[in-house]
């Protein structure tokens, strides 16, 4: 099997910048990145397009008892999508679903403050935002973050990932504007799986790249 491997974020985030070449130096433009591991990437896209990053803060709603497999995902503002094929197939209860998602929503509550501080959200009305993960599996945390998203009016939503699983990239066309997926290798199976190193990112390393970006944005202002 051909295997396109990343050697860590960072380089993901450099190849996938090469692919958004169109929205360098836009003044209406945008990078989001999905927290945690979305971040080192998004970095490396913001700054290589010369565009301001910022986080959004999604969470995965896991199966129970599967944690890492997802039955949906919340996101900022309220916005909770399931996968409704994978809880009926499960026989998971809504008492259970809610369960989750009240332990993520205090979790995505935690980090929307800690990322954030005292900085307002950004205003996204009649921009174009690109979002931004390190993958995308079943692509359920991101079919949330666009829904949150397209709610605030912004111009254009592009979903900007560097390794996906095909039919995902696909589903994703129908609820964004533009998905750029830099590579879709088959079979997928995992997004860990095309990184050399794939560690996790960590709270601080996001509020580290967030405070560089900021800082050499307004030095370069």
């Amino acid at each position: 099997m051909n295997r396109y491997v990343f050697h860590d974020r960072r380089h993901a985030g450099h190849v996938l910048s090469q692919v958004l070449g169109a929205y360098a130096n836009r003044s209406d433009a945008i990078v989001l990145a999905l927290p945690r591991g979305g971040v080192p990437v998004a970095y490396e896209v913001a700054r290589a397009l010369n565009l301001p990053l910022d986080v959004f803060v999604v969470r995965k709603l896991g199966v129970p008892g599967h944690e890492e497999y997802a039955m949906g995902a919340i996101a900022s503002g309220g916005v909770r999508v399931l996968n409704n094929q994978v809880i009926k197939m499960l026989g998971i209860s809504d008492a259970a679903v809610d369960d989750v998602a009240r332990a993520e929503q205090a979790e995505l509550e935690r980090r929307e403050h800690l990322y954030r501080d005292d900085r307002p959200v950004p205003d996204i009305r009649g921009r174009a935002v690109i979002l931004v993960d390190d993958g995308l599996a079943t692509g359920s945390t991101m079919q949330a973050a666009v829904k949150a998203l397209r709610a605030q009016a912004p111009a254009r939503i592009v979903v900007a990932v560097p390794t996906a699983a095909a039919e995902t990239c696909g589903q994703l066309r129908h609820v964004a504007d533009e998905v750029v997926c830099a590579t879709t290798p088959q079979p997928f199976r995992a997004v860990g799986l095309w990184y050399e190193d794939f560690a996790q990112t960590s709270d601080d390393e996001v509020r580290q790249l967030l405070e560089r970006a900021q800082h050499e944005a307004e030095t370069s202002a």
